[in-house]
């Protein structure tokens, strides 16, 4: 039972220190034109939306908003930052800080593997009324397709997206931030 007590201490010692690591790359949408919106009409698809930016006690945060419709094969919006450029070789984990309309988004991630539009790893999140902190492992983004390697080697990451997909709904998506962290 110690044994037990004290395993569990150090997972949360640990986890406690993962949490506040300093971030590897940090976006606090700043500068908005390193985001680009996406919509599933570059295929066909109906959905509209946008990405604008809000200021919030002084502070900017991005609405990814919209309806995202499945219909004539579509189902997404999205708001897309280029990475390539970063050193993310370090990166363990993803972190949003965001709110919304209790709805379950995305985070996109594409490497340098991912050739075809449509491929991507992605995580979920669900988003409640008040801003929440989202911290994902990178091991947990789940592949598109089965031509995509298993996992992620995070210095292969090009672009980060938020992203709703999959089902008709209205998008509301408030991020405050997005970081990669060691």
């Amino acid at each position: 039972m110690r044994k037990v007590k004290f395993i569990s201490l150090l997972l949360f010692i640990i986890m406690t220190n993962k949490t506040f690591a300093e971030p590897i790359l940090k976006d606090n949408f700043q500068v908005p034109e390193k985001w680009t919106y996406i919509a599933d009409d570059v295929m066909g698809g109906v959905s509209t939306g946008s990405f604008q930016y809000e200021t919030n006690n002084d502070a900017t945060v991005a609405l990814l908003s919209g309806k995202v419709s499945t219909e004539n094969k579509g189902g997404f919006i999205q708001s897309r930052r280029n990475v390539s450029n970063s050193n993310l070789e370090k990166a363990n984990f993803v972190r949003i800080v965001a709110k919304g309309n209790n709805q379950k988004y995305f985070i996109h991630l594409r490497t340098t593997g991912t050739f075809l539009p449509w491929q991507y790893y992605a995580a979920e999140f669900i988003v409640e009324e008040n801003f929440k902190e989202f911290i994902i492992p990178i091991t947990n983004f789940k592949k598109s397709g089965f031509f995509l390697a298993s996992k992620i080697n995070a210095k292969n990451i090009t672009s980060i997206g938020l992203v709703a997909f999959g089902r008709d709904h209205y998008a509301e998506l408030y991020i405050q931030e997005v970081a990669f962290l060691e």
